[in-house]
C-alpha cells in the first residue's frame, strides 16, 4: 500500500506549478506592455486563476486520500500552496524590477499613483484641492511599494492575504466521510 503525502508534501508540487504559471504571465504581460501589470483586469485574472488551479489540485489531492480531506489538511493544503507560489513569484518579481527592468518599477508607480488620483475624484475627492506634501507622500508610498524591502513587506502582509483565503479554501475543498457519523 501507498503511503500517503502529508498535506506540506503534497502542497509542493501544486505550489511550484501555481508560482511558475504565475510568473509566466507576468513575465508574458510584461513582454505584451508592460502597463498590463498594473491593471485591475489582469490581476483579476490572475486571482481567478490562482483560485481555480489550487481549487483544482486540492481535489486531486482529496482524490488522492481517498475522496475525504478535513478542514485542517485542506487548510495546510492551501496555505502551504499559496506561500511557495508567493515565493516564487517574489523571487521573479525582484528579477523583473531589480535586474531585467530597473526602470519599470517607477513606470507601474506613477500608474499606480494617477489610478489612486482618478480613484479620488470618482469618490468626490479633487486632487488638485488636496495639500502637496500629501499628494508627495502618496507618492513615495506607492514607488515605496516596489523597492526590495517593499516587496519583502508585501510578501508579509500577503502571508495574512494567503491565511485568510486558506480558510476560504479549506472550506470549499474539505468533505466529510458521513459514513463515519454514526
Amino acid at each position: 500500500m501507498e503511503e500517503q503525502q502529508s498535506p506540506f508534501q503534497a502542497a509542493i508540487k501544486p505550489g511550484l506549478t501555481i508560482g511558475l504559471v504565475s510568473l509566466a504571465l507576468t513575465f508574458i504581460a510584461y513582454f505584451i506592455d508592460s502597463s498590463l501589470l498594473g491593471s485591475a483586469w489582469f490581476g483579476l485574472v490572475a486571482l481567478v486563476m490562482f483560485f481555480v488551479l489550487i481549487i483544482y489540485f486540492g481535489t486531486q489531492y482529496r482524490t488522492e486520500l481517498g475522496g475525504f480531506m478535513s478542514f485542517g489538511t485542506a487548510f495546510n493544503f492551501s496555505f502551504v500552496t499559496m506561500v511557495i507560489s508567493g515565493l516564487i513569484s517574489l523571487i521573479g518579481q525582484l528579477l523583473l524590477f531589480h535586474v531585467i527592468d530597473p526602470s519599470l518599477a517607477g513606470v507601474l508607480a506613477d500608474q499606480a499613483f494617477e489610478t489612486s488620483l482618478s480613484m479620488m475624484e470618482k469618490f468626490g475627492q479633487d486632487p488638485d484641492a488636496m495639500d502637496p506634501a500629501m499628494l508627495e507622500e502618496i507618492r513615495k508610498s506607492t514607488a515605496g511599494s516596489f523597492t526590495l524591502a517593499g516587496q519583502i513587506k508585501s510578501f508579509g502582509v500577503g502571508l495574512i492575504v494567503y491565511a485568510i483565503i486558506a480558510l476560504i479554501l479549506g472550506a470549499i475543498l474539505k468533505k466529510r466521510d458521513k459514513s463515519l457519523d454514526y
